[in-house]
């Protein structure tokens, strides 16, 4: 181990950590609220209503999707600190 890695680590502890908590709370949310624009979807009467509850799932996958490739990004800055 070089001094580089033993500086770092705890620093990667954190990051780690940080990510952890980021992918409970977009997974955890995340399902919730999909669950409930698909329930507004599925209740939802009119055309106009249809077609925003359809908006907020796209919004949904996208986000989730962002996440956990902002976490992959993450990973990979990671590996090219330690």
């Amino acid at each position: 181990m070089t001094i580089l890695s033993t500086n770092v680590q705890p620093v990667l502890d954190i990051i780690n950590n940080w990510v952890l908590v980021g992918r409970a709370l977009v997974g955890s949310i995340g399902a919730l609220a999909f669950v409930l624009a698909f329930l507004w979807k599925m209740t939802a009467v009119e055309p106009k209503t249809v077609l925003q509850a359809k908006q907020w799932i796209q919004r949904i996958v996208v986000g989730t999707i962002g996440v956990e490739m902002a976490s992959t990004l993450v990973d990979v800055l990671k590996g090219s600190l330690g």
